[in-house]
């Protein structure tokens, strides 16, 4: 059993004693301590929620609902919903924050509770701090019965996440509806899988096929949409009757996309294409992506007149640096699509529209689009902690080594090597330092992150 506490939120396997997995009693604790936050910071006592499709989450929304209220918190619950749908509604109803009921990638036996502020964006490191000390401390003030919340529903805010991405000016309807499009969907089983195909068919997508779209929370396979799990939906379009595949996690932030030969687009050159067709439409502009992205965006951004730049691992983090950089799109690696014009938030149903866009603008096939950008592999590995590892030294000891290299330090190590970088940091949720290295083959991306986990071990037996 599993109970993470950060910034961002507590995430926890289901079950278990209490303050060892996510229980009853730690759901109640933290939602409690998160609407005592709201309340204190903005005497805003209305908040919106919405949660994945996982099986624990109706168990889950029914404690933090009640909770909420016992606190004197007005309820708005949009149900079954995505990440990005949930933090729209919030500034648009006006809420003093919002929570998001999902686990994201992690498998079925996860849940979490994600954290917005008043923007509908995830709350800062400040805050996510008083939040976790006002769970610590229990120092709560539940409501007399006479000033309990209120409780109500809305489901009408998916198609207003969907009008409003129709509305945006890049996203090119005319041009998507022209190419005829056929699309295979895989939403393991979670909120994607009405979402999804709600957003194509209202872009005028001519066939889409849906694999693992019940909404049931019984996922078919893991949730993380990386090319081992991935097989089924490789497999129908190996057989070439569909333009591309589009895969989606649990709460629909991360964006994976499958070409028209089964082949992966790869899930880093998601934000790189969009990212591409946005700058090339605005005529350049300013992009951002956290330290473990490929360098194929800052290429493309230069590439179109623009200047791009590194955040520290985490959404929060990159939103900030967007803002503080003025950047027109931004995100993560991962299949995370930042499109401020939207909103402040991963969103892979706006990721979806301007890919469409892009693909039916340049006539190419996913193949040929995905070979346009430049070449990068990243290798990604990592090394098991253990207590009497000082993590913090070993860091230390690899910037000292590389003195000689650029380094960044802002979230672990990143050294630089002329197009060749690797990146160290401690997970926030697992007890791991990441290693993640890119060049321009697998081979080279392999090797060097292995010779600097042969560095660490050195460091570490020392």
């Amino acid at each position: 059993m599993a109970l993470i506490k950060s910034i961002s939120g507590i995430r926890g396997t289901i079950g278990g004693a209490a303050g060892d997995g996510l229980t009853p009693i730690d759901i109640v604790k933290y939602a409690a301590a998160f609407g005592t936050w709201v309340l204190d910071k903005t005497q805003n006592n209305l908040i919106v929620i919405g949660r994945d499709a996982r099986i624990s989450g109706d168990m889950v929304n029914r404690l933090v609902t009640a909770t909420l209220q016992g606190l004197g918190i007005n309820v708005i619950d949009l149900g079954l919903s995505t990440t990005p749908t949930v933090e729209m509604a919030v500034p648009a109803k006006q809420a003093g924050g919002g929570i998001i009921l999902t686990a994201s990638h992690n498998p079925k036996q996860w849940n979490a509770l994600k954290l917005l502020n008043s923007k509908g964006e995830f709350i800062s490191d400040e805050d996510g701090k008083q939040v976790l000390a006002l769970g610590d401390s229990e120092a709560f003030d539940f409501a007399p019965v006479t000033k309990l919340g209120s409780y109500t529903t809305d489901d009408s805010f998916l198609q207003q996440h969907i009008d409003a991405i129709l509305a945006l000016p890049l996203v090119d309807k005319a041009a998507i509806k022209a190419k005829n499009f056929r699309v295979v969907v895989d939403a393991v089983n979670s909120c994607g899988g009405f979402a999804v195909p709600m957003l194509l068919e209202q872009l005028g997508v001519e066939a889409i096929e849906k694999l693992f779209c019940e909404p049931t929370g019984d996922f078919a396979h893991n949730p993380e949409p990386l090319p081992e799990n991935l097989r089924e939906i490789a497999r129908v379009l190996e057989k070439g009757s569909f333009d591309l595949g589009i895969v989606v996690d649990p709460d629909v932030d991360r964006l994976a996309l499958v070409n028209e030969d089964g082949t992966m687009f790869g899930e880093e050159y998601t934000l790189v294409a969009v990212a591409d067709y946005v700058l090339g439409q605005n005529g350049g502009g300013n992009s951002v992506s956290n330290l473990s992205s490929t360098r194929a965006l800052r290429d493309v951004t230069e590439m179109h007149g623009g200047q791009y730049a590194a955040a520290a691992v985490g959404e929060v983090n990159v939103v900030n640096k967007m803002k503080e950089t003025n950047a027109i799109i931004g995100g993560e690696g991962n299949g995370g699509i930042i499109y401020p014009e939207l909103h402040y938030g991963r969103d892979s149903l706006v990721g979806i529209a301007l890919f469409l866009s892009h693909l039916a603008q340049s006539g190419l096939t996913m193949t040929r689009l995905r070979a346009s950008y430049p070449n990068y592999f990243i290798s990604k590995n990592k090394i098991e902690l253990t207590p009497d590892i000082d993590t913090d030294m070993v860091l230390a000891e690899m910037e000292k080594r590389y003195a000689k290299q650029p380094v960044n330090t802002i979230d672990g190590v990143k050294i630089e090597f002329d197009k060749e970088w690797v990146h160290l940091r401690k997970s926030n949720t697992e007890p791991i330092i990441r290693i993640y290295a890119e060049s321009e083959s697998n081979a080279t991306a392999d090797h060097l992150a292995n010779k600097i986990i042969g560095d660490i071990k050195e460091i570490i037996n020392q």
